[in-house]
């Protein structure tokens, strides 16, 4: 049988394939070889990628979440809480039937997306059940990093608590009876504010004025508490360096001092709020939580938590599937935490 020659049509084929498959591999290497470079020198390659992956992340979320919500839900959004700066805005649900100067229990929840993603845009839908249960759900947006550092996200949490306690009547807040909650990035600033409102000495580490409110409650959701605990080893080590480098501005944030405060799990005490806090069972973040509840614990703080063993998928804040039971049990215990935090004192 007589072999195809060089420039047969099938052959021509077959080497256009393998040549494009070649180059391809290049391209994908050097592309590769390019971000780990640049990666060196910037963390914003980092940071970048972890923005997009994060926001396709919130929009499948969002869509997820979509059938679950009620239709008796309205909203205030796209409130100003500091006139001079652009990205302090925030957007509050509460259930539709209220009437003008009706207030509510508060939950102001700060959103997650590890410092550099993220808006208040992915809360929608879970603030809007949430709400649905009794209470307005206010949703802080704060800048970003890299474009934003440490710690202008608490200094702007900080002014929103602020404007909540002077304006939030006629956006049916009482703030007699505020929980800060928050997920991944969100749990950890609220976990920061949270120390600051009720520790001074807290406060001036940080360079935060102390709110003016009482803070019932706190609802913490798949923090890091603790930056020695960040595993900067393995694939995701590059990136959460990137993310980390973004966030303080600095690439030797393990040893700057400055720094510190953010794992602040060393730096709670007695006076903190009552906490529920949770994480699945396969979050990379899970022993945060854990280190947290324990040093709440040992400080007399009263800690609910909300843990899972092997029996089912809960990764990264697992509690925003509500198609599975553990995003359902996270759901129910929540709003059961809520009902005792506020209810004793609703008259």
């Amino acid at each position: 049988m007589q072999q195809a020659s060089s420039t047969s049509p099938v052959h021509r084929i077959a080497r256009w394939f393998a040549l494009c498959g070649l180059y391809s591999v290049t391209a994908l290497a050097s592309a590769a070889l390019l971000f780990l470079v640049a990666s060196i020198f910037s963390p914003w390659p980092g940071a970048m990628l972890v923005r997009v992956i994060f926001e396709f992340g919130g929009l499948r979320t969002a869509a997820l979440l979509r059938p679950h919500v009620p239709d008796d839900v309205s909203a205030i959004r796209d409130v100003s809480y500091d006139p001079a700066d652009p990205d302090a805005r925030l957007d509050v649900y509460f259930p539709s039937r209220l009437g003008d100067g009706e207030l509510l229990p508060a939950i102001v929840w700060i959103h997650g997306g590890a410092w550099v993603s993220g808006g208040r845009w992915q809360m929608a839908e879970y603030a809007s059940i949430l709400a649905s249960g009794g209470y307005a759900v206010v949703v802080v947006g704060y800048s970003l990093a890299p474009e934003a550092t440490y710690p202008t996200p608490l200094l702007q949490v900080s002014r929103a608590l602020d404007f909540l306690a002077a304006e939030g009547t006629p956006l049916h807040v009482d703030n007699s009876r505020l929980v800060l909650a928050g997920d991944s990035a969100g749990a950890q600033i609220s976990a920061q504010i949270a120390n600051a409102v009720t520790s001074p000495d807290y406060a001036r580490l940080i360079g935060v004025d102390v709110p003016p409110v009482r803070l019932r409650a706190v609802a913490l959701f798949s923090g890091a508490y603790d930056l020695d605990l960040v595993n900067f080893g393995g694939p995701m080590g590059l990136l959460l360096r990137s993310v980390l480098w973004a966030y303080t501005g600095v690439p030797n944030f393990q040893t700057d001092p400055r720094f510190e405060p953010a794992s602040v799990v060393r730096f709670v005490t007695l006076r903190f709020p009552p906490t529920f806090i949770s994480a699945g069972h396969e979050d990379p973040l899970l022993t945060h939580s854990i280190h947290m509840a324990e040093a709440l614990a040992d400080a007399g703080v009263r800690v609910e938590r909300l843990f899972f063993g092997v029996d089912g998928p809960t990764g990264h804040n697992y509690q925003f599937d509500l198609d599975s039971s553990q995003g359902q049990q996270a759901l129910s215990r929540l709003l059961a935490f809520m009902e005792a935090v506020f209810r004793p004192s609703a008259g």
